[in-house]
């Protein structure tokens, strides 16, 4: 079985630049996040806890506090936040290189995957026929890199990051932004979730990413 290689351990001659395009691309990332003070994660470990409603509720309360914030949703299959926000579909604007993020309640500028799908349609990849969940995987965290690295956030107090369940594109967003301030996770009041969120939390001390604190949603009624 051969070993897999890393581009860096490319030494032949390769024809499609895949070392150059990620390099350019994570230099753009690096340009595109200059003027954004901070950039926070909002994470989980499993879906259903209340994650977007925080990072939602979060963005807005922060901008009526008047600080400059964007809200990046990186849910790409269950988008939920650019709704909650009020930020309506048709309300991109493209430039050539670049893509305006969304107006949306209390001046927080949003980017989501479902401002790019029609009503109730499902985000769907052009794969090849074979090996498809491991092309889902790559064309993910390529669609975060694009989120992050083609649209216009301009000058931010804070950027937040709505992560789908898990810690996978944890990983990743730590990959393209080394500067992450760090990450808040969100629980509610049930052993899975608890167990769920115990592994994440450690998945994210293991990549040295600061825990800013744990929400535990769904506590007590009023």
């Amino acid at each position: 079985m051969g070993r897999i290689r890393s581009y860096s351990e490319v030494t032949g001659p390769d024809r499609s630049d895949l070392l150059g395009q990620v390099t350019a691309q994570r230099a753009r990332v690096a340009a595109r996040l200059a003027a954004v003070r901070h950039v926070v994660a909002v994470a989980s470990g499993k879906g259903g806890v209340g994650k977007s409603l925080v990072s939602a509720g979060l963005a807005a309360a922060l901008a009526r506090g008047g600080r400059r914030v964007g809200l990046l949703d990186a849910d790409l299959h269950g988008p939920t936040a650019a709704r909650m926000l009020a930020a309506r579909a048709g309300s991109l604007v493209v430039r050539e290189g670049e893509v305006e993020p969304a107006p949306a309640a209390f001046g927080v500028r949003v980017m989501s995957s479902e401002l790019l799908l029609e009503e109730n349609a499902p985000l769907a990849w052009r794969e090849p026929g074979h090996e498809r969940f491991i092309w889902r995987g790559a064309l993910a965290a390529g669609m975060l890199r694009e989120f992050l690295a083609d649209v216009a956030w301009g000058a931010l107090d804070l950027l937040l990051v709505d992560l789908p369940p898990g810690s996978e594109r944890l990983d990743t967003l730590v990959e393209l932004v080394p500067s992450l301030r760090g990450a808040l996770v969100v629980t509610i009041p049930s052993d899975a979730s608890y167990r769920a969120v115990r592994r994440a939390v450690e998945a994210a001390r293991a990549g040295s990413i600061p825990v800013l604190g744990v929400v535990e949603n769904m506590a007590g009624y009023r």
